[in-house]
């Protein structure tokens, strides 16, 4: 099972006990692969299409803790390109599929269906218990998320910009960040941000999959954190080196050319142990000479050599 499919299992399994919050969670379900048909003179029909079978479970669990409407789960098994069997519940009753819309707030004083710019009518999700619960049954019916092994992305899929706008509102209620993007004549609310999806997955109280996605997140962070080091150790090491191998040059060509003789004793010294210790640091040389000096004063000797090298070639 994928990772966004463990976050949808552990979300499956969590069940409001406040009916307004089962009412929020409903809704956004409906919003998101739900469909509704009729009006009021011959009443409306409710149908909920999903290839998720937990999804699928849920929404029949809210039906009937909610509503006490017990519903049938029918199954379609996929024909030409889609191979997958599709969930359908359906709420035929008019009486029935009333009351689910009333308690939506999506019948007006005249009788009939207003369908909301968003999921939900806002009135819906005014509390954060309500929020929470509206935000896990978007993602249940149209969310999905990468393997943060892999990348941070996590995303809504929706066929109106209202929904995506929606959700971002509700995510910016507990100070998530999420952007909305058109793709394919949908609007996809996405976050890309590890904190802000963990942020995410609190909210929607998915605490499993929270305490896997902080690991890998911090696994991840660790081994960023020493390949840097490592990289700046490698670029260190190789700038020594070649400094290293340029000193050596510049001494070996004032060796050649009888200058080194005619320079001061620190500075023949200095040569003369930077040829015998290739490899060692300025602070390692400074070590050695007699008297002891430091990298500074190490530095400032192998430069002055360098530089008589420089003129003496120019």
């Amino acid at each position: 099972m994928s990772f966004s499919g463990d976050v949808k299992e552990e979300l499956s399994k969590q069940l409001p006990k406040a009916r307004h919050c089962q009412i929020a969670e409903l809704g956004a379900i409906v919003g998101m692969c739900g469909n509704v048909e009729g009006n009021s003179d011959e009443g409306y029909k409710i149908t909920i299409q999903t290839e998720n079978a937990r999804l699928a479970r849920k929404c029949f669990t809210l039906i009937k803790k909610t509503f006490k409407i017990i519903t049938e789960i029918e199954i379609e098994n996929g024909s030409g390109q889609f191979k997958g069997r599709r969930f359908i519940i359906r709420i035929s009753s008019p009486e029935d599929a009333l009351n689910v819309l009333q308690a939506f707030k999506e019948i007006g004083e005249d009788g009939n269906y207003r369908p909301p710019e968003g999921l939900v009518p806002k009135v819906l999700v005014l509390n954060d218990c309500c929020r929470r619960a509206f935000l896990r049954g978007a993602f249940m019916a149209g969310g999905s998320m990468s393997d943060p092994e892999k990348s941070y992305h996590l995303e809504f899929i929706c066929d109106k910009s209202g929904r995506a706008d929606q959700l971002v509102e509700q995510m910016k209620a507990f100070g998530i960040d999420a952007k909305v993007v058109e793709r394919k004549n949908h609007y996809i609310a996405y976050i890309k941000e590890g904190t802000q999806i963990i942020d995410l997955l609190n909210v929607m109280e998915a605490f499993v999959a929270l305490m896997q996605m902080e690991n890998v997140r911090i696994l991840k962070d660790m081994r960023n954190n020493v390949n840097r080091q490592v990289n700046c150790e490698t670029a260190n090491l190789n700038k020594t080196v070649s400094a290293a191998v340029k000193q050596i040059e510049d001494i070996k060509f004032l060796i050649n050319c009888g200058e080194l003789d005619k320079m001061p004793e620190h500075l023949k010294e200095m040569a003369h142990l930077r040829l015998e210790h290739p490899e060692s640091s300025l602070k390692e040389l400074g070590e050695m000479c007699d008297p002891k000096v430091g990298k500074s004063g190490v530095n400032h000797r192998l430069k002055k050599l360098s530089e008589t090298a420089e003129n003496i070639r120019g």
